[in-house]
């Protein structure tokens, strides 16, 4: 579980497809390479989790991803509707606004401390020594440190875009 139930869905956002089978709940999508789309079903409007530090460099957070996603023979069983499975490939709902209670941090956070994004959707309070927030763009707020299981609570705003041009 990478989310828990107590959380605040200000705003989401359900227009875009994930492609990744092994997404787990609570953590950061990113804009998936060269994808766009402006119609409401555009199959091109792909995000993703970045796979690497590296990948999330440069890359565009969009939401924190509110579904699991799965890759299963749905001639056989159907989707968990109550735990809020998506199949590969299908729309995914992305808090753009809001907080939630997730594992999927890495470091150790403070209370009030900005989080950043870092590999694999994961949040941090460490922005990149050497890339700033362009290799570990902004996402939103700690607003505690992480507590016995593992999970902190983290406010979400995105899109988060920089104070100037030279993206500080």
């Amino acid at each position: 579980m990478a989310l828990k139930g107590d959380r605040y869905e200000g705003t989401t956002d359900v227009s875009f497809f994930m492609n990744d089978a092994s997404a787990a709940k609570g953590g950061i999508a990113v804009l998936n390479t060269g994808g766009s789309g402006v119609a409401l079903d555009q199959s091109k409007a792909l995000v993703k989790y970045p796979a690497t530090a590296v990948a999330a460099s440069g890359s565009i957070p969009i939401g924190l991803l509110l579904n699991d996603m799965v890759n299963i023979d749905q001639t056989r069983q159907h989707i968990n509707f109550h735990k809020n499975e998506v199949q590969k490939g299908g729309k995914v709902t992305l808090l753009t606004q809001g907080w939630v209670l997730t594992n999927m941090v890495t470091g150790t956070p403070t209370a009030g401390a900005p989080a950043y994004l870092t590999s694999e959707g994961k949040v941090t309070a460490t922005v990149s020594a050497t890339g700033g927030v362009v290799a570990t763009p902004p996402v939103g707020r700690f607003m505690s440190t992480l507590d016995e299981d593992g999970y902190a609570k983290v406010s979400v705003n995105l899109p988060a875009l920089p104070n100037n041009a030279n993206g500080n």
